[in-house]
């Protein structure tokens, strides 16, 4: 009989040391307007922007002149990004309050401050599958974690999950604290069936399931929505999302948690204080504006467009095209290169990637070693004018491969 998700107890997978952890206070979590002398900031603002002149009296002494500077930089930010939590919410509304929202140093430290509250070094696994997301194979080895691998149903490119198969192996290794997924997948570009999630959040499974969401913004919703909808309903669930992909912000590092306030406030005592700066919150308030919201939700929709409409039809036209896989619900296309008998072909995919990459000024990326990708190449869709050079010059290279 499944065991509902409400029995999941946060208190019985956290680390008991950070269970107990009397977290850091800073300045800012006291006191944020008047006079700030309480924090050993620098009172006269940013020292590039002052203005420095020589006294008029000999003594050879700098008259120096704070200038007004409206992003407030010598101050400390805010260390819980209130403001973007709340334009977060706005953004995914089914999520409770901003107690359910974690904001990281992108995706990347979140899946490490996952790790580092939940997982016993050399003690606790946890469980991927692939092909994924190579990240969290790093991050639990720098943890000294042992992974746990179920791989994907990779048939005619299907990549989902071998629900039974992770069901099985979580409950049969009581080491296994996070199941780590992703929708949609990367390499893959497969947004995952809820009836599958469902089930493994349903399975007794004590531990906590991650939802890797990077590219959900690019997913059409009749295909689904974010898994952020199901977090009120299952404790055991945290979604992580980012600025880097719809909203095309790489540059500022800013990722985002949805869970239970539970695993969010365990975050928040063990996180650096002051981890995302006050540049990376202003763009992402800015970025989050319901009229900014808008213009990503357009863009999104014509990235769909241009990888629906002509990248994948002029990948199909190319030498040596064996077959686009996945579900293509991202920002790329997972396309498979075969030989003269039509067996996939790492040689052909990994000399045309680098013959891109070194002599044609064109980088995609090789993941032919990855489960299930053999002789694929991964090409994120770029702009028309990029989209056509990437098919011209892909024509070239292919057609000379025998």
């Amino acid at each position: 009989m499944p065991t509902s998700s409400s029995s999941f107890d946060a208190k019985r997978i956290v680390r008991p040391n950070i269970q107990r952890l009397v977290p850091y206070r800073c300045a800012r979590d006291d006191y944020s307007e008047g006079i700030l002398l309480d924090a050993n900031e620098n009172s006269y603002g940013p020292a590039f922007q002052a203005s420095i002149t020589e006294t008029k009296d000999g003594s050879n002494r700098l008259k120096i002149e704070a200038q007004a500077d409206k992003r407030q930089l010598h101050r400390y930010p805010d260390p819980l990004g209130r403001e973007v939590k709340q334009r977060v919410l706005r953004l995914r509304p089914s999520v409770p309050s901003t107690d359910n929202i974690f904001l990281g140093v992108g995706s990347d430290e979140i899946i490490d401050m996952l790790v580092r509250i939940i997982c016993q070094p050399g003690k606790d696994a946890i469980m991927v599958t692939p092909p994924t997301y190579g990240m969290y194979k790093v991050v639990a080895s720098i943890n000294d974690v042992d992974v746990v691998k179920v791989p994907l149903l990779v048939d005619d490119g299907l990549f989902q999950l071998d629900v039974d198969a992770v069901i099985r192996t979580a409950l049969d290794n009581p080491t296994i604290k996070i199941i780590w997924l992703c929708s949609p997948g990367n390499p893959t570009g497969t947004y995952l069936r809820e009836a599958d999630v469902r089930r493994i959040l349903e399975s007794g499974f004590a531990g906590l399931v991650v939802m890797d969401e990077a590219y959900v913004d690019f997913l059409s919703p009749e295909k689904g929505e974010s898994y952020a909808a199901l977090v009120a309903e299952y404790p055991g669930l945290f979604v992580m999302q980012t600025m880097s992909k719809s909203f095309g912000l790489a540059g500022i590092r800013v990722g985002v948690g949805i869970g239970g306030t539970e695993i969010v406030g365990y975050l928040n005592n063990a996180k650096a204080p002051y981890s995302v700066s006050t540049l990376s919150l202003d763009v992402a308030k800015a970025a989050l504006s319901d009229e900014n919201v808008e213009k990503m939700r357009r863009v999104a929709a014509d990235i769909a467009n241009q990888r629906d409409s002509y990248l994948i039809p002029e990948l199909k036209k190319l030498p040596h095209f064996g077959a686009i896989l996945g579900g293509n619900d991202a920002n790329f296309v997972l396309c498979r290169f075969v030989d003269g008998s039509g067996a996939p072909s790492n040689k052909i995919a990994k000399e045309t990637y680098e013959e891109m990459a070194e002599n044609q000024g064109l980088v995609v990326r090789y993941r032919g070693s990855d489960y299930g990708c053999e002789g694929c190449l991964r090409i994120t869709v770029g702009t028309p004018d990029e989209n056509r050079v990437v098919i011209d010059t892909m024509r070239r290279v292919l057609g000379s491969i025998l």
